[in-house]
């Protein structure tokens, strides 16, 4: 009879130790993103962000848990550190210093981190003194404006945006899973709940019926299973590693391997990037709505042709973009040539990366369809059944499936390994027992 999984979680003590580490971390987080900035009337901020879903501060609120509209001392959440994470990743690109510190192993990561924070707190302290001015802009809403409340907001929010980066690298260190990721996860899982209850009231009261009720949840489990089997989908390259002379004579037989090209290398990014730019002309006509930007926005507004043919083509674009910036063909081919391993029927070297690089375009281009598609059916589901209360989105489907798979095989790994050094004590106890009796 087969084990609950669950339960092996919980027995062996190690990975007991790392789960009840991380929950309790994130329990912190939670209680502190619910802790309000002083000086605040809440109820007009939140009136105030009804209107600003499809801007910048829709966005960041949804990473942030709800932190945003309600002004938390943790509202600006992770997202200068994954800011700050992601602008080092695309200067790699441009200057060779970076990218020399990326190969560097150890010392070059630990450099490169050290940067990562500073860079942070800058970002933090901009972000906090932007987001204080615009606090004072809505009226009432700070009950005594000036330069102690920008003060203690640009303090406070700082501060508390380096500690949720704190608490991030503790769950990565001394948890389970990637802290960073796992802060955003449950930042948007707190979400669920409200919106399926408010999805619950509209069909309580008539403005959803039940066939589009079952059609709704349908769809959510059908794009939910397509969204884990294209996060696991790859094309498998396969490598040769041929017979080897290793040591006193002795002969490595040749292994088959693979290299596995995911179908969809970018994650949730190209969506993350389309969004920031698609909301733009949104965003500043919320502060000058009566200006010529206004009739922008009104194009580029959600439900129309406009907003889906160039958020589908800015995904699209960005996909590519993304994926050449964290993959690199010729890094890999010189790997497999070091190691004297090579594709069956391709020449190491250059013909291998010019191989590897027309294979990742090829399958890079059903993954950026994919991501477009993921990104849209909300729109349509929400045009097609005329509802606005609809809790599914696709860039918080993409966190949280991607997020969740990577810590489950995380917590595998850690079991097998637990079953592995268990299988070589029992060996070793054995050969002890059997040289005491020879």
């Amino acid at each position: 009879m087969a084990s609950n999984p669950l339960q092996n979680l919980f027995r062996v003590p190690e990975l007991k130790d790392k789960i009840l580490f991380t929950l309790f971390i994130l329990l912190i987080y939670r209680v502190g993103a619910h802790i309000t900035v002083p000086g605040l009337d809440v109820n007009i901020l939140r009136q105030q962000f009804a209107g600003l879903q499809n801007t910048f501060f829709g966005i960041y609120d949804m990473f942030v848990g709800g932190g945003l509209s309600r002004a938390t001392i943790l509202a600006l959440g992770i997202m200068p550190y994954i800011s700050a994470s992601i602008m080092f990743q695309l200067l790699a690109a441009v200057f060779p210093t970076i990218e020399k510190l990326q190969k560097e192993g150890e010392d070059g990561r630990k450099k490169l981190t050290q940067w990562t924070r500073y860079t942070t707190v800058g970002l933090s302290a901009a972000q906090a003194y932007g987001y204080s001015a615009f606090l004072q802009s809505i009226p009432g809403a700070v009950n005594v404006p000036g330069f102690l409340f920008t003060f203690t907001t640009v303090i406070a929010l700082t501060v508390g945006a380096l500690f949720v980066m704190w608490l991030g690298e503790q769950i990565t260190e001394r948890g389970i899973g990637n802290g960073m990721s796992l802060l955003i996860f449950f930042s948007i899982i707190e979400t669920f709940p409200a919106a399926v209850g408010r999805t619950w009231e509209s069909y309580i009261v008539g403005e959803i019926t039940a066939a589009a009720l079952v059609a709704l949840l349908l769809v959510v489990i059908g794009v939910s299973a397509a969204v884990v089997a294209m996060t696991m989908a790859a094309r498998k390259i396969p490598v040769q590693i041929p017979r080897k002379v290793v040591g006193r004579g002795r002969i490595r037989e040749g292994q088959k391997s693979f290299v596995p090209i995911r179908v969809n290398s970018a994650g949730v990014m190209p969506i993350i990037f389309a969004q920031s730019f698609i909301v733009v002309p949104g965003t500043l006509a919320a502060f000058w709505p009566s200006g010529p930007l206004a009739a922008v926005a009104e194009m580029f507004a959600p439900q129309t042709m406009t907003y889906y043919v160039t958020y589908g083509l800015l995904i699209l674009f960005f996909t590519y973009f993304y994926t050449a910036i964290i993959f690199n063909p010729i890094d890999l081919a010189e790997n497999l040539k070091k190691q004297g391993a090579f594709i069956p029927g391709v020449k190491p070297g250059a013909r291998t990366a010019e191989y590897i690089d027309r294979v990742l375009t090829r399958v890079t281009l059903p993954g950026s369809i994919y991501l477009a598609i993921v990104a849209l059916v909300p729109f349509w589901i929400t045009d097609i059944f005329e509802i606005s209360t609809f809790f599914f989105g696709g860039t918080s489907l993409l966190i949280v499936v991607g997020v969740g798979l990577d810590t489950v095989q995380q917590a595998q790994q850690l079991l097998l390994l637990r079953h592995y050094d268990g299988f070589m004590k029992k060996g070793r106890v054995k050969m002890r027992g059997r040289q005491r009796y020879m």
